[in-house]
This record gives structure tokens, C-alpha cells and sequence, in this order.
């Protein structure tokens, strides 16, 4: 399997990391916004194809799928001049900041027939896994979530402390994790609700936001994202259920109190980007539709729709 990665900067990385102790993958190209760094990434990483013209990627022999970790604003366009060039294609979470643009995509896949799959990565993190485990069995019902998402972003900035090109939205980016994670625990959202903060006078976005969610089983999720947290930074999630509560940090599960779960045995690894591409890879060398395709995440951006006109109105 030859992949190309387009999106050469901090999430990019994590990608080239775990595709490299996938069997049988090798990175044939990466496409970055400026060639110099992009060479210099290329050749850290043993990759013989570096550019800024992603269609010049998309047009060689030894490409056969592309993982984008490309600008929010651009995932859209791009997954489908990818799945026009004939390539399968992963997008990195958001799928897209408009609801018309992620139809867009799907009505794309489902012509196209080829692999597109999201990067809703908290379905992968072995910490949900385990719940989604226990929920499967029949032992644990989410009764309530409570989610932080915190991040100090005041100035747009990326995760390795570079200048951004393009700005991060808590909305269409940040809270979508949370809004996927909840439906794929409890079930389809049937309400939401959501409040916002003032918007940065620079960035043009708000730094604040609460959402308020109720899944079809009755249970609810309370999310509160912020960008303005000079404190610990991340995502935490608690589960309350019917028989247990669970916190989650990324890929670690603790009991709620405090006392850490094993999950190693919960997959393959440990790292929950690593699992997601190995689903990308395993779903199209198997010819069916993986986990977190285009069409299972499209709840989750009608549901953002939806809390978007309610935040304009």
C-alpha cells in the first residue's frame, strides 16, 4: 500500500509515526504549503516525494491512498479531487466546517464507490475502545458525559508553536470529537444546545462555548471547549454509567477514582492515531467500509449544523 500525506505539519507527523509500523505501507509522497520545510520532513522520514502541488501527487503511478492533515477550510475540496484522481482517502477531523460541503463528500464517496474515512480519532483511543467494549456486551450504560476540551490559544498558533495559515474553530473542529464519541457510546443525538463566549477581536472566533447534548437512549453529555485555558491542556472525558464511572485522557482510562485501567490489551497499540490508520489501511485492502467512514460520521456534522444556526440566531 503507497500513501501520500498531505498536511506536513504537527498532525502530519503523528500520521508518518504510526504508518511506519503498519506492514506493507510505505509514504511514496508529501505534499506541504511551503517545499523547503516539506523536503526537509520528507527526508527525515525516508520519503522520496516532497511538493506543494498536491495534484502533482495525486497524478503519480505509486500513490494508491492519501491521509489529509491540511487546513480545515480545505478537507472538503480536497478529499473529492482526491477520490477524483481514483485514490482512496483518509480526512483528518473536521470533514468540513459546512454541512453542504461534508454532503459534498459523501454524495462524492458513494459515486466514486473508493475508501473515505474520517479521522474521528477518540473512536480509536483504547480508552473509549474499552468502554465501547462494555457497552457492546450489555455491562455499561452511559447515564451522562461530561467533557473539557481546554486549550491556551490566544494568538493562532499550532500545536508545535508555529504561526498557523489558516484558524482552529472550537465548533467545526474541537467539539466535533466529542459530538461523534457521544453517538457512536450512547446512540443517535436527538437535542442540542449551545452557548458562546465573546468573539476574539483577531482570530474572529469565540474562545468559549458550552453544548449540551441528549442521545435517543436518554443520555446526556455536557461538552465545555475553550481556547483561553492557561492550565492543563487537552481533552478529558467522564463516563458516568449505570455501573461504573470511567475517566478518559486521550489514550489512558481511569476508574473515577483516579486508580489507571490496563488497556494495552485492548488493541493493537496504544496510540490511537496509529490505530486509526491501520483501520484506513485494513478497510481498503479488505474492500469494506471501516469505522468512522464518511457515512457514519455525517450525524455528527448535522448535529454541528444545526448548534451553528442556533449560535447565529
Amino acid at each position: 500500500m503507497k500513501i501520500a500525506l498531505a498536511g506536513a505539519g504537527a498532525f502530519g507527523e503523528k500520521h508518518l509515526d504510526g504508518l511506519k509500523l503498519i506492514d506493507g505501507v510505505e509514504v511514496t509522497s508529501l505534499v506541504g504549503r511551503r517545499l523547503e520545510p516539506t523536503q526537509a520532513i520528507a527526508a527525515k522520514h525516508g520519503i522520496g516525494h516532497a511538493t506543494t502541488d498536491l495534484a502533482e501527487t495525486l497524478a503519480r503511478d505509486d500513490v494508491d491512498a492519501v491521509i489529509l492533515c491540511t487546513p480545515t477550510q480545505m478537507h472538503a475540496a480536497q478529499a473529492i479531487q482526491c477520490m477524483e484522481a481514483g485514490k482512496h482517502v483518509q480526512v483528518e477531523i473536521p470533514l468540513a466546517d459546512s454541512l453542504a460541503d461534508a454532503e459534498a463528500v459523501l454524495a462524492k464517496q458513494q459515486e466514486a464507490g473508493l475508501t473515505c474515512m474520517v479521522g474521528h480519532t477518540r473512536r480509536f483511543n483504547p480508552s473509549h475502545q474499552y468502554i465501547h467494549q462494555r457497552i457492546a456486551r450489555g455491562d455499561f450504560d452511559i447515564q451522562q458525559m461530561d467533557v473539557q476540551t481546554y486549550f491556551f490559544r490566544r494568538k493562532n498558533m499550532n500545536a508545535k508553536g508555529e504561526a498557523r495559515s489558516w484558524t482552529d474553530h472550537l465548533l467545526w473542529h474541537h467539539a466535533a470529537h466529542t459530538v461523534d464519541l457521544f453517538a457512536y457510546q450512547a446512540g443517535p443525538i436527538v437535542k442540542a444546545n449551545a452557548i458562546e463566549g465573546p468573539i476574539h477581536p483577531e482570530l474572529g472566533i469565540a474562545m468559549d462555548m458550552s453544548i449540551q447534548l441528549k442521545a435517543e437512549s436518554g443520555a446526556i453529555c455536557t461538552l465545555s471547549l475553550s481556547f483561553n485555558n492557561d492550565g492543563p491542556l487537552g481533552t478529558f472525558f467522564r463516563y458516568i454509567g449505570d455501573t461504573a464511572t470511567y475517566l478518559a485522557r486521550y489514550d489512558d482510562l481511569f476508574t473515577g477514582k483516579d486508580e489507571q485501567i490496563d488497556v494495552s490489551d485492548v488493541a493493537v497499540s496504544m496510540n490511537g492515531i496509529e490505530l486509526q490508520d491501520r483501520e484506513f489501511i485494513a478497510a481498503i485492502r479488505e474492500g469494506r467500509e471501516p469505522n468512522s467512514s464518511v457515512a457514519q460520521v455525517l450525524p455528527c456534522y448535522r448535529v454541528l449544523d444545526a448548534l451553528e444556526k442556533q449560535l447565529q440566531a
